[in-house]
């Protein structure tokens, strides 16, 4: 019992990884999931948590063991120079495309959040608010303080979302039948399916977990509490965004209602909390939103820093010019593709799980260097790995049509 107390003392990483795909995109996405297609999509969201599960125990694993962030690892463990900058460029090109649309969804989820309040509040102001706070926390400092504040408002949603799942009496049988009868509706049920992979298993979260990882421990032996915290953290996130699901399958599924903002969604809580509803979700998208536009914009620096090998601090003004991009695209974007705020959502979340496979190579990639020694990845970890790649590819090349028809369709407006 003292052993399993001491454990969850050192939760740290996996609970910032969990807290960073529990955002904006996580909740609409499993909400217009849940209300367009039931139950149907859960096998999506059990693979996601089990793949993101075994990917960020590998870089925590390597980051513990070398005592890098990741885009160290990769830049290290590849000896030609020409396949050593044709992996830079390609991660650092994956990170921006994927920390931009991601930072787009973030800002959007933001705006959700405080029209879902007041519907009448012009989309250009808010973002411009929205966008201007971030980058004084960030530039100024004490993003860390505000951070555990909104995480903290972001997970009481989390277990008010567990508790109307469990409140709103859904068909468990059809809930089962969900989690482990893969199948993918006709039209957009694609690009929802990718969508659901994309916003858990989060690029970024990778680079974000080796280094924190690192930071947190720095001996070999505490590799165990890693993976401790990597299954609980995650895990849990993962039954948060199942609940998203269930609460919307049980609660809108079948009434007509299209989810397009904020207030649709509050309909998911309504059985439990009814008019208080709205506020929640409006303080929690605002909370995640806000929270999960100065991580990813961060992470996005702290990656590109690793793989070019600059090993510059926050403090350096080629760091914060990464960050300030990101945010600044994300800001951008979301004012001119954010007419269609849950459709945007969607496309940002399913252009990550684009992305994914890449980042999930190099992630294996590197697991598997001898220097590792015993901690080097094992038959088992290898096979899961690969497999998760190829069933990710697939669906990826499934879900590519409707991903440039939606995007198509959100650019011409």
């Amino acid at each position: 019992m003292n052993k399993f107390v001491e454990k969850l003392k050192n939760i740290g990483p996996g609970a910032l990884v969990a807290a960073g795909f529990v955002g904006p995109g996580t909740v609409t996405t499993c909400t217009v999931s849940g209300a367009s297609y039931g139950y149907t999509m859960l096998w999506c969201l059990l693979f996601a948590t089990v793949a993101t599960i075994i990917f960020q125990e590998m870089a925590a694993r390597v980051g513990i063991i070398s005592q890098k962030g990741l885009g160290e690892n990769i830049r290290d463990r590849i000896p030609n120079a020409v396949l050593k900058w044709i992996a830079i460029i390609i991660v650092i090109v994956a990170i921006f495309v994927g920390n931009v649309a991601y930072e787009t969804g973030n800002i959007t989820g933001g705006t959700l959040g405080i029209r879902a309040i007041n519907s009448d509040l012009q989309l250009i102001p808010i973002v411009i608010v929205l966008g201007l706070a971030a980058f004084a926390c960030m530039w100024f400092g004490g993003r860390k303080v505000i951070e555990k504040v909104l995480t903290a408002i972001v997970v009481f949603m989390g277990v008010v979302f567990l508790v109307t799942a469990l409140a709103s009496s859904p068909d468990w049988g059809a809930v089962l039948k969900g989690l482990f009868t893969p199948q993918i509706p006709e039209g957009a049920g694609i690009l929802t399916a990718v969508g659901l992979i994309g916003t858990t298993i989060v690029p970024y979260n990778l680079f974000l977990h080796a280094s924190s990882a690192a930071q947190r421990w720095t001996d070999p032996e505490h590799v165990s509490d890693a993976r401790f915290d990597t299954a609980l953290s995650i895990g849990l996130g993962g039954i948060i965004s199942m609940a998203i699901l269930i609460c919307a399958g049980a609660n809108i599924f079948g009434t007509g209602v299209e989810v397009k903002n904020g207030a649709d969604m509050a309909v998911a809580l309504s059985p439990v909390l009814g008019d208080w509803a709205t506020w929640l979700i409006a303080l929690g998208l605002l909370a995640a939103g806000f929270s999960s536009a100065m991580t990813a914009p961060y992470s996005a620096a702290y990656a590109v820093n690793g793989v070019l090998g600059w090993k510059k601090s926050t403090d350096d003004i080629q760091f914060k010019a990464i960050w300030v991009v990101v945010l600044l695209c994300g800001c951008v974007m979301a004012i001119v593709w954010g007419s269609s705020p849950t459709q945007l959502i969607l496309v940002a979340q399913a252009a990550n799980a684009i992305i994914l496979p890449i980042m999930a190579f190099f992630v294996l990639y590197c697991a598997n260097s001898k220097d590792l020694g015993t901690f080097r990845n094992h038959a088992f970890a290898n096979v899961c790995g690969v497999l998760i790649i190829v069933i990710t590819l697939f669906m990826c090349y499934r879900n590519m049509n409707a991903f440039i028809t939606s995007l198509t369709a959100l650019i011409s407006g």
